[in-house]
């Protein structure tokens, strides 16, 4: 089957399907290997970039999807949909940014560190789809764990939790405060005044704020 042909299936089938198509059933239907489907999508992809197209096909985590370019949203949306567009509150960017960094975590470890109850946070972020029950943990009493979704990495534009900022290192001190790690295993190679761990060190939880940036972004 020539290329083009090829090129044209998967857009008919991702144009369809409305939503995250996984590379494997795409390599079934043609009968290709998953990594020939990703160099067909990878050109595909190109095509669209250099054509300046009001389209574009995203990565999100083992699958695709063709979404509208998020650059014309003003003009889609009105058009689209009358719902509000979810607004996140500073609670719930932080509990957003805690479920994100620990997969699995459970309702009492999220208020253990956030220190205040999130009952409402993750009823609003289960609203939104951006977070999803990650099933019963091995634990007393059997608690319910909470997973970022597709529509998470969606909206931050990123392909998987793999892609979230690294965080600094922290550690606790003889008075059982939260201090920066010194890096003493790689001061040894590391000039005065470098930053070793390549992530900014300017606040003290970072994950909120790497969300935040992720999202203007």
């Amino acid at each position: 089957m020539e290329l083009e042909k090829q090129e044209a299936i998967i857009e008919s089938i991702l144009f369809s399907a409305g939503r995250v198509v996984k590379t494997s059933e795409i390599a079934a239907l043609l009968e290709h290997t998953v990594d020939d489907v990703e160099k067909i999508i990878q050109n595909m992809k190109n095509k669209y970039e250099a054509s300046n197209r009001g389209i574009e096909i995203i990565k999100v985590d083992d699958g695709y999807q063709m979404a509208s370019k998020k650059e014309y949203y003003e003009y889609i949306y009105p058009i689209f949909d009358n719902r509000i567009k979810p607004s996140l509150s500073n609670a719930a960017l932080e509990t957003l940014s805690i479920i994100a960094y620990n997969p699995k975590i459970t309702r009492a470890e999220i208020e253990a560190i956030r220190g205040v109850n999130s009952d409402g946070t993750i009823y609003r972020l289960l609203e939104y789809n951006l977070i999803e029950e990650a099933g019963k943990i091995d634990a007393p009493g059997k608690p319910m764990g909470y997973k970022t979704t597709e529509e998470f990495l969606k909206m931050f534009g990123i392909s998987s939790l793999n892609e979230l900022p690294e965080l600094p290192k922290y550690k606790l001190d003889e008075n059982e405060q939260i201090v920066l790690d010194d890096f003493s295993d790689e001061k040894e190679n590391t000039t005065e005044g470098e930053n070793p761990s390549g992530v900014e060190l300017e606040n003290d939880l970072g994950t909120k704020e790497n969300l935040e940036e992720k999202k203007e972004n």
